[in-house]
């Protein structure tokens, strides 16, 4: 007969069994956007200023407020524990959904975070992250209500009450979490559009992050790393633009991925002598200027941007 796992409550062991329990595990998600959604609570500016003073296109991520202790008030990455009958990957896109509204076109497991002092004062945790690409279809495309009947991500435990493996040791004085916009001093201005977003749940700018929870901003900076990485821009710059695209999008993907702005006209004109593009013959509408040409990427693989910066080599 197999041996059957027993779970084992952490608030409910003593002090001196703590350290020999197994470390539990959760999933946190990176979902980078061009722009947040319409209506959301979006803190920050979605300008960057590069080194030579040029402005350019920034990635956007949701962030949830932390409704409980450690770091109670405190923003976060999209996350919790994996559920028995989940995998990883269902756990990081319920998360997701759950924050975003929307399912995303592209999702990589990207690292396993460990280390023994990142849990704070609760039961040790490994953490592994995702990272996610939400296009402009992925973003238009809304969960009704989330996953869990709400939009913060929080779990189904959370709701209830439930201890998590995120508790702290002794129990904090119950406080609820503001529902307003939180402190400038803090994490910048908060604007609410629209007046029905979930003030517990904000788009920020991925180069002018709050102090995150955990070691959430260094998976942050791992995540941004890995796709700045990447050298099918083709692929990445599908994922958040879709099959047709005029080059100022193209061109903002390139800026907002690499981290730096560019030239338009020499981005145009470079990156149609490659002959990655086609023209559609079809021209954008909506735009209260000139309409642009709406291009889509040929069937064979797309070289790199132009002007691509490269990457360092890793130590042998």
């Amino acid at each position: 007969m197999a041996e059957r796992e027993v779970e084992v409550d952490f608030a409910d062991v003593s002090a001196s069994e703590r350290p020999y329990l197994p470390p539990a595990v959760a999933v946190s998600t990176v979902a980078f956007a061009l722009n947040p959604p319409s209506g959301a609570l979006v803190v920050g500016e979605g300008v960057r200023h590069d080194a030579t003073g040029e402005t350019s296109a920034t990635l956007w991520i949701p962030l949830v407020r932390r409704t409980r202790a450690p770091y109670l008030g405190r923003w976060a990455l999209p996350g919790g524990p994996t559920r028995w009958d989940e995998t990883l990957a269902d756990t990081a896109l319920r998360s997701i959904r759950a924050a975003a509204q929307c399912t995303p076109g592209y999702l990589e497991q990207l690292y396993a975070f460990g280390g023994v002092e990142r849990s704070a004062d609760a039961q040790r945790l490994v953490t592994i992250a995702y990272w996610a690409m939400l296009g402009e279809d992925d973003l238009s495309t809304a969960v009704p209500g989330g996953a869990e009947g709400g939009s913060t991500g929080a779990s189904t435990a959370e709701q209830a009450g439930g201890r998590r493996w995120d508790d702290p040791r002794v129990d904090p004085p119950r406080v609820d979490p503001p529902r307003v916009d939180p402190p400038r001093a803090e994490i910048g201005a908060a604007i609410d559009e629209s007046g029905r977003a979930d003030a517990n749940v904000a788009w920020c700018s991925a180069d002018a992050l709050p102090d995150l929870a955990f070691d959430h901003s260094a998976i942050t900076d791992y995540a941004l790393a890995r796709l700045r990485s990447k050298t099918e821009y083709a692929a990445v710059a599908h994922r958040f633009l879709g099959p047709v695209f005029t080059i100022g999008q193209l061109r903002a993907v390139h800026e907002a991925v690499l981290g730096y702005a560019v030239d338009p006209a020499n981005f145009r004109r470079q990156i149609l002598a490659r002959g990655a593009l086609i023209d559609t013959g079809e021209r954008e509408t909506g735009s209260p200027h000139r309409p642009a040409r709406l291009y889509r990427f040929s069937n064979e693989a797309a070289p790199e941007f132009p002007d691509a910066r490269p990457q360092p080599r890793r130590p042998a």
